[in-house]
């Protein structure tokens, strides 16, 4: 906000991780930056919404309370584990990919809520402005490598180490002809499940990016033009800017959310049980 008032307004910077507390263990840099205080919040407003929306007295006619929580319960377990996940392993990984979609949704929808975590001050005030955690590649990715590594440890544990067989069946046995052509098969399959790493957090890290960017841009020019300008910028980008907020607020975070949660469900589930 500082640097809007100053006319040097750089969506970019918002993305910036200053260190706030530094702690240091020997070549491992594990400092607070405003990434860690909006993961920490992230995590203790998810637990708070598991509690007290699924352990509420059930009742014929639900209040609001047991609405939300049986609405959040019927999705992550019919439109997300169901669709990935064998039954032999519901009770299992249930709780994982349900806590992974309402995690990453919590993260999401933090990112739109203003708040006053921007590092900066103004008259020594904290100025306030929204920052989306999921933006950040490095969480993005560690929540990636969380799933996959996941679905090799079941898979090995359901499936022995022929877990790591890539290739389809049905495919002719090794031979000196056949040599090439499968192991060129194989080491596809092995560039696929690094994609799968990739694609997981890459497509939650940029659609977040992407759309603060939008935002930040279309609201940060009302305060860096004057006069005439102004006016006629005003009467595109705030609307623009409104329409992305409510655009990324009532559909992308959601979206978002549940594909990540969803492809880990899959993972898992086709780690477990290949032939399906």
């Amino acid at each position: 906000m500082s640097a809007i008032l100053a006319g040097t307004f750089n969506p970019a910077n918002e993305f910036e991780l200053k260190q706030w507390v530094g702690i240091h263990l020997g070549p491992i840099d594990m400092s607070i930056n405003k990434a860690v205080v909006y993961l920490a919040i992230s995590a203790i407003v998810t637990i708070f919404i598991g509690i007290f929306t699924m352990r509420s007295r059930l009742a014929l006619l639900p209040d609001r309370r047991q609405t939300v929580g049986e609405v959040l319960y019927d999705l992550a377990q019919t439109q997300i584990a169901e669709q990935g996940l064998p039954t032999k392993a519901m009770n299992r990984w249930f709780p994982y990919v349900a806590s992974l979609f309402l995690f990453i949704l919590t993260m999401n929808l933090l990112g739109f809520i203003p708040l006053p975590l921007t590092g900066e001050k103004y008259h020594g005030v904290p100025t306030w402005g929204i920052y989306a955690v999921t933006s950040q590649l490095s969480v993005t990715l560690v929540l990636a490598l969380l799933s996959v590594v996941f679905s090799h440890v079941e898979g090995v544990r359901y499936n022995g180490w022929r877990h790591f067989d890539f290739l389809p069946t049905g495919l002719p046995p090794w031979s000196v002809k056949t040599a090439i052509p499968l192991a060129l098969m194989y080491l596809l399959e092995l560039i696929s499940q690094v994609f799968r790493i990739i694609s997981l957090s890459v497509r939650l890290y940029a659609n977040m990016l992407a759309g603060h960017i939008l935002i930040l841009v279309s609201i940060g020019l009302l305060f860096i033009l004057s006069g005439l300008t102004f006016w006629i910028v005003a009467i595109f980008a705030l609307p623009i800017g409104i329409a992305f907020y409510i655009f990324e607020v009532a559909i992308v975070v959601t979206i978002q959310a549940f594909i990540f949660a969803a492809l880990s469900a899959i993972y898992i589930g086709t780690a477990i049980e290949p032939d399906h």
